[in-house]
């Protein structure tokens, strides 16, 4: 693909005049969290886009080693240590946030899924991507020390409402940890806590009419109470930074609120950590803001996924490589011309 026909916006010295855009209407950018990583991402925009691979040198350099070379080449085993997957993740999305800005599309509001909110801070303004990239490293290695491999684990309970899968909870934890933690969508629930109690949770579920309870290959129980000891080190670790006054709202994941002083991003960055990840009711915020428009940016289509479990009225476009790129600017070409 010849370099004109990659930029149809703006070709090299007709880039867009800061905060020039090319959408119409309110657009929310979205960043996934950890699960969507896969080994090559973000390789073909750095070849082709160069603040891409800026971004990910920048990350080289903030971590002193390659995250780049295991983003792209592997292998899959390393890139899934959560300690590296958290800043992947994180370093992906900023470059694909980065090309999108130069391509003058930018986002009224932002919005990402646990780490990803991280992404949405960065995009926003709110927090240095050197800072982000290195403190979501520590956030992992946090996070994988906090339980013993084994004694936590977490499930995904399909089909069933958040009340129910909430007292199921309540019902399977005799005394242990066993909580709702990622409520994604009307039709998923991922629940978290000491794993015989997530065990039977899922097991009650099932018997309660729930269609799946799957038992997650995950390393650690995320955003439930066993969280509290990497909830304290991170807190400390972001105490110790500069938190701006986001350029546009984020919607943080513990609230399912705006947040849009530099106070308030830290303390939900704190919270998150044993929160739950309130997706569905931080999308329908969104929504009643009157975003009409979903961008996610980074690895993979889950955000994008369930945001059809939501509202499958909304449109929800993702960029991940060239030709996801090239699909959501076509789109906003249309837009601006009246096609749609």
């Amino acid at each position: 693909m010849s370099e004109d026909s990659r930029l149809p916006y703006h070709p090299v010295g007709h880039e867009p005049k800061p905060g020039e855009r090319v959408h119409a209407g309110n657009i929310a950018f979205l960043f996934p969290g950890q699960g969507s990583q896969k080994v090559g991402m973000g390789k073909e925009l750095s070849e082709l886009y160069p603040v891409a691979m800026e971004t990910f040198q920048e990350a080289d350099s903030a971590l002193g080693y390659k995250l780049s070379q295991l983003c792209w080449e592997g292998p899959e085993d390393k890139l899934k240590l959560t300690e590296i997957t958290q800043p992947a993740i994180l370093t992906m999305s900023v470059a694909v946030f980065r090309v999108l800005r130069e391509l003058g599309i930018v986002p009224r509001y932002a919005a990402g899924h646990s780490l990803g909110e991280y992404s949405a801070h960065v995009a926003a303004g709110t927090l240095q991507f050197a800072d982000a990239v290195r403190t979501v490293r520590n956030r992992g290695q946090y996070m994988q020390k906090a339980v013993p491999v084994g004694e936590g684990a977490m499930a995904a309970i399909l089909g069933m409402p958040l009340e129910q899968v909430a007292q199921v909870c309540a019902e399977a934890a005799r005394g242990q940890i066993c909580q709702p933690a990622n409520i994604n969508s009307p039709d998923q629930v991922v629940i978290s806590g000491s794993t015989p109690a997530v065990e039977r949770a899922a097991e009650l579920a099932k018997g309660r009419g729930a269609k799946k309870a799957i038992m997650l290959p995950v390393s650690a129980p995320f955003h439930c109470a066993l969280m509290k000891p990497a909830q304290e080190h991170l807190a400390a670790d972001l105490n110790k930074l500069t938190f701006s006054r986001p350029e546009v709202p984020v919607a943080c994941n513990v609230d399912a609120a705006l947040v849009e002083t530099g106070d308030k991003s830290c303390d939900a960055l704190v919270r998150q950590v044993t929160g739950a990840v309130r997706w569905e009711e931080s999308m329908r915020l969104l929504i009643a803001h009157g975003v009409e428009m979903f961008l996610e940016a980074g690895p993979g289509k889950v955000l994008c996924g369930l945001m059809r479990q939501i509202d499958r009225a909304k449109t929800c476009l993702n960029v991940e490589d060239d030709a996801s790129l090239q699909k959501v600017v076509n789109h906003f070409s249309q837009v601006k011309s009246g096609a749609f």
